[in-house]
């Protein structure tokens, strides 16, 4: 795919702090109070244009359109599964495209939103790893699929499950999650929003640090050598290690920690898988998601029964660990877990 151009080399506003916002005011000579102003145009009225920020004076508009724009930048394609999800092409601010998904279910919105091109865990069940990492996302291009998305007023929570690994990009991540979270941001409840990980430890410890965002981690196996044969981030970043990690904090309040599993058939579903599961986890205040597995071209892997992921949520359930099985959604689409991927013409996505 190549890279899309970009015509503008004006700075962005959106994906900045009320601080780095201040300093813009100083550097224009604008008042103080103005970096507030324009941060409530950004992230509450959500303007795209310097022009409608009114209550600046039209000397400090056309001072800023100088150098700046607000930066959002709209989907280049979409395409909406026969369930109602739709699936969204995002330009970045490096030239290259991101997939985000809109997962609308009652009154519950959902957007699953990205934080790399591609990425580098790696793992041999999921499309994005098939696509190798081109890149971090800014946070100004993870807001911008907020931001930018014709549905963000429907919108309920907000997950980091889209391409990428948050924690190898944690600086974006948590700058975005910083600004979504704000008072002078979008002023969103962290119990919006939900990061996951495959547990890249440096990430995570500043994560769970610095953020009161809900965590879910991509388990997948319970025993680290069969882990690391379908994960190799095992490797670097072991689930031991992630599980100790966890242990230290406090997850009896409001924020919730939960593991991904996706069951594959003779795999990781077997009683063995399930007892160790419950030693791992049934001493932490967890969740555990059930997810089916979509099926990848070239894979051996297939997806556990109907039967099986019953009979498995069931077990980890009545031994004290809860546990649900997602529902599978936009897989006609491309657009369910584990088969993001913009390694493609954007010719695949109509524009509507």
């Amino acid at each position: 795919m190549e890279k899309m151009k970009k015509e503008k080399t004006k700075t962005a506003l959106l994906g900045m702090t009320l601080e780095e916002l201040r300093q813009v005011a100083e550097q224009m000579e604008m008042p103080a109070f103005t970096a507030k102003q324009m941060a409530r145009w950004l992230y509450v009225s959500r303007v795209n244009d310097i022009g409608a920020m009114s209550n600046l004076s039209q000397k400090h508009r056309l001072a800023l359109q100088e150098s700046y724009e607000v930066g959002g930048m709209a989907p280049v394609g979409n395409q909406q599964s026969v369930d109602g999800t739709v699936k969204y092409l995002f330009p970045t601010e490096s030239g290259h495209c991101v997939e985000s998904v809109f997962i609308p279910e009652g009154e519950r919105a959902t957007l699953c939103v990205s934080t790399q091109v591609g990425c580098r865990m790696g793992c041999r069940f999921c499309m994005t790893g098939r696509q190798g990492f081109q890149g971090n996302l800014t946070a100004k291009d993870i807001l911008n699929q907020i931001f930018m998305l014709p549905e963000r007023e429907r919108l309920t929570n907000v997950v980091f499950m889209g391409q990428g690994e948050p924690m190898d990009n944690v600086d974006a991540v948590l700058k975005a999650t910083d600004i979504l979270t704000a008072d002078y941001g979008f002023a969103w409840s962290p119990r919006r929003i939900t990061v996951s990980s495959v547990g890249v430890r440096k990430g995570l410890a500043r994560f769970l640090q610095e953020s009161e965002c809900h965590l879910a981690i991509s388990l997948h196996n319970p025993f680290a050598e069969e882990r690391r044969e379908i994960m190799p981030a095992e490797n670097a970043f072991s689930i031991d290690e992630c599980l100790a990690l966890l242990h230290t904090q406090d997850w009896s309040h409001q924020r919730r920690l939960s593991f991904e599993y996706i069951v594959f058939a003779g795999l990781n579903d077997s009683q063995r898988h399930a007892r160790e599961l419950v030693r791992e986890l049934s001493q932490l205040h967890c969740r555990v998601n059930l997810i089916r597995f979509h099926t990848i071209p070239d894979t051996p892997f297939r997806g556990a029964s109907e039967e099986r992921m019953i009979w498995l949520r069931d077990y980890l359930t009545r031994h004290g660990v809860t546990t649900t099985i997602r529902a599978s959604r936009g897989e006609d689409i491309m657009a369910a877990c584990g088969l993001l991927n913009t390694a493609v013409a954007n010719g695949e996505y109509p524009l509507q």
